[in-house]
């Protein structure tokens, strides 16, 4: 544990929903950007976000085209709309502030227990159990001697997280911060640096079996070009730019197949991403 935390100290990223004038609300929208979506995207657009909205408040009153357009192309743009949301019942449920209580944090439109735990931990200082997939993996090799976590979250999983968070509050703050940053710059998902890491010579099941390969663990991946995701993340970007588009010119996106973008279109208005009047599709 003492070799992580040192390690932290030397190694960790300077980001700014770590810093001392962190706020409550720039740590959860930083989570929420952060799901499935790496740093190195997240940070222009979470500095973009918070200069246009720094308290829930703002983000509430705000239309939600104009969220939709800040959001631009960070992906997964229903994450933006649980956003809104969330600022929505902060304001009305909360009086505009972020509550510290897990089972508040719970009830907020699109947090579930990853996104509490962590909001708890890093915008409040309480010991709470993180576990994101860098730190699921890195305790999964370290600790069980797998390749990678099981696909799904289980009740041992979370005791064996659980069992090595510290007791003090602030070195659990510190542990979560350290594991979750050591799995994400070493111990990485296809090619852990293993000379580069603390564990390394701290008993780390993984490396003293060899580093062997789990076939079961290799998840297949879904190729980008071609999909609907790729088809949605298209019609986005146009509505984006020009507010609004009749059907000819989204049709224009894919001519060899138009069944797909009336496919992605219908999800879209399904989602609340998209509106459709008088002939034309809107953002909201």
């Amino acid at each position: 544990m003492d070799a992580v935390l040192a390690w932290y100290h030397e190694a960790a990223r300077n980001l700014p929903w770590r810093q001392a004038d962190r706020t409550p609300w720039g740590v959860l929208v930083s989570e929420i950007m952060l799901q499935q979506t790496p740093v190195v995207r997240v940070l222009p657009r979470w500095q973009d976000w918070m200069r246009r909205w720094p308290e829930p408040a703002d983000l509430a009153a705000a239309p939600v085209a104009e969220v939709l357009r800040a959001w631009d192309r960070l992906g997964y743009p229903r994450r933006a709309l649980r956003l809104h949301a969330c600022a929505q019942a902060i304001v009305e449920r909360f009086e505009g502030q972020v509550p510290s209580a897990p089972e508040e944090l719970r009830s907020l439109p699109g947090i579930g227990e990853y996104t509490a735990a962590a909001v708890g931990a890093f915008a409040f200082g309480e010991r709470t159990v993180v576990a994101d997939t860098n730190i699921r993996r890195l305790l999964a090799r370290a600790v069980s001697g797998r390749q990678q976590p099981a696909p799904s979250f289980t009740a041992a999983e979370r005791a064996l997280v659980a069992s090595c968070v510290p007791h003090d509050r602030a070195r659990s703050v510190r542990w979560n911060q350290a594991t979750m940053e050591l799995g994400a710059l070493v111990c990485t998902s296809r090619t852990p640096h293993c000379d580069a890491c603390p564990l390394a010579a701290h008993g780390c099941a993984y490396l003293a079996a060899g580093l062997p390969d789990q076939p079961e663990a290799k998840r297949r991946v879904q190729p980008f070009e071609g999909t609907d995701r790729q088809m949605r993340g298209m019609i986005m970007a146009r509505l984006r730019a020009d507010g609004a588009a009749d059907r000819a010119l989204l049709d224009a996106l894919d001519t060899a197949d138009p069944a797909r973008v009336e496919r992605c279109l219908t999800t879209l208005v399904a989602d609340g991403l998209a509106v459709e009047r008088d002939g034309l599709i809107s953002l909201p």
